[in-house]
């Protein structure tokens, strides 16, 4: 599945509020952007990864959602793959304030170059942590202002908190099937 818009015509963000996407899409000043997914390692991982941080919501005081969307700017919406909320925080239809982390799962057919500008995109709207996972290559990216940058260990923490993501057991369990 291709990431670009889709229609020939341009959308209020009313009507992308009130229209139903199956799969969900983001939508960027008008136009509806269709987002890759729907393959099995991307939707084990991100089931993973939801059911992880669901586990642990008592201990890390947080919480994770999946394809939730996230109103970045008034006429810009993304939806990570998953999205991890502070405990306590005022409870909202359309997220409109950062989430602590923004989780990315790359597909086939995305591009580092992509994730990139979008892991960019989600730190300027105040989102404190990227992670964007490559299954293909079984490696794990952290988010900075200039990119992306490799974490050799695999270890996703947030500093300060008891969060602790251990990517390489995630792919483990996604081999084991």
């Amino acid at each position: 599945m291709a990431t670009q818009p889709i229609g020939d015509r341009l959308v209020s963000v009313e009507e992308y509020l009130t229209t139903g996407y199956d799969p969900d899409c983001e939508y960027d000043d008008g136009l509806i952007v269709e987002r890759n997914l729907g393959e099995f390692e991307h939707s084990f991982l991100q089931i993973l990864l939801g059911t992880l941080f669901t586990i642990n919501m008592d201990n890390w005081g947080v919480f994770g959602l999946t394809e939730q969307r996230v109103q970045i700017k008034p006429r810009r919406f993304l939806v990570p793959d998953v999205c991890v909320l502070r405990l306590g925080l005022p409870r909202e239809k359309i997220l409109t304030r950062p989430p602590l982390i923004a989780i990315e799962i790359m597909s086939p057919e995305d591009t580092i170059r992509r994730v990139s500008a979008k892991a960019i995109e989600y730190l300027d709207f105040g989102v404190e942590y990227v992670w964007v996972i490559d299954p293909g290559a079984r490696v794990v990216y952290s988010g900075t202002k200039s990119g992306l940058q490799l974490v050799p260990s695999g270890e996703l923490s947030v500093p300060g908190t008891p969060i602790l993501v251990r990517i390489g057991e995630l792919f483990e369990k996604l081999d084991r099937i």
